[in-house]
């Protein structure tokens, strides 16, 4: 698989961007249940833990499935099908595309089209999801962090996917396992509850798995993910040279897997790891790691030291 890497540059003209498709209204209201029911779930926590309604078999199903769909987010959907951080044999390649489906944040070809051109456009005019666009001021910055979390999922323009994903949509498997998408929504949902109440064997270690491995999982998730849109844009450190506001946030790296490293990712898009200093965890170049240890994954593009120095920003003395 050829992946194109799309990454602006300042030399390159900010261009009108194409967009074919339109949301129908259906997943709209899909769109909309998906994000407030979760967002309820985690409200109505306290009070499920106030009923002794969390046993250590939902928290191993909740914490699996949050690793796998997560990190089929960051090392597939991210890592390796925008940026090509890595070369994966085929059994991997689909693997990564339907655990990142998983996740239930939208089909991998509809994903990567949207995180490329945001590489493209990082934080300028034709960025799908910038907290910068309404301006600099407190107002202006509260607006766009909030359309850069959430309000942007609700534009019924698409980005244009025979644009940004060619190779996607000519890669069989990948665009078959797209196709997919609302059976593996259902299975994310489904799955943790049959195996909390085949585990438990009880209806209720069925309904506590799909409360916590389900509902509060994908809830929190889906905002970690999209803090990486909105606070990894706004406030944070910037220890290397972007011509974007990309910034690490060091509370969020453990749950976004190393995701919030997210300067040195706009500083070096292709590297498989994003939190390269002492100290910076970054659970998914370690999964890559593991891949290409087991032979699973090639022509892995790890940081070079030379690269990294380039890209650090001079500090005053």
């Amino acid at each position: 698989m050829t992946t194109i890497d799309y990454v602006g540059d300042d030399t390159r003209p900010l261009q009108q961007i194409p967009t074919t498709e339109f949301k129908a209204r259906w997943e709209q209201v899909a769109l909309s249940i998906f994000i407030v029911v979760p967002l309820l779930a985690v409200g109505a926590a306290g009070f499920v833990l106030w009923g002794n309604g969390l046993s250590w078999h939902d928290v191993v199903i909740a914490v699996v499935f949050y690793a796998i769909s997560g990190h089929g987010i960051t090392v597939g959907y991210h890592r390796y099908f925008t940026h090509g951080s890595f070369k994966a044999k085929r059994p991997l390649r689909i693997a990564l595309a339907v655990a990142g489906s998983l996740a239930i944040e939208g089909p991998v070809t509809r994903w990567v089209a949207d995180h490329r051109r945001h590489h493209m456009f990082s934080d300028e005019e034709g960025d799908p999801h910038s907290p910068w666009r309404y301006g600099n001021n407190f107002k202006a910055l509260c607006k766009g962090l909030y359309y850069a979390h959430v309000g942007w999922l609700f534009d019924v323009e698409q980005t244009d996917q025979k644009r940004f994903v060619p190779d996607l949509l000519a890669d069989k498997d990948i665009a078959r396992v797209s196709k997919l998408f609302p059976y593996l929504v259902a299975t994310s949902l489904i799955l943790p509850a049959v195996i909390g109440g085949l585990w438990s064997m009880s209806w209720m270690g069925a309904l506590t798995a799909y409360f916590w491995a389900s509902l509060v999982r994908i809830c929190v998730l889906h905002h970690t993910t999209w803090s990486i849109n909105s606070i990894c844009h706004s406030v944070g450190n910037r220890p290397f040279v972007t011509k974007d506001r990309s910034t690490n946030v060091w509370p969020l790296a453990i749950i976004s897997m190393g995701e919030s490293w997210h300067n040195l990712h706009h500083a070096d898009p292709t590297a498989a790891r994003h939190g390269v200093d002492k100290g910076q965890l970054d659970s998914s170049a370690r999964v890559i790691w593991v891949f290409e240890k087991l032979g699973w994954a090639y022509d892995v593009r790890w940081p070079k030291q030379a690269r990294l120095d380039a890209r650090r920003a001079i500090r005053a003395a």
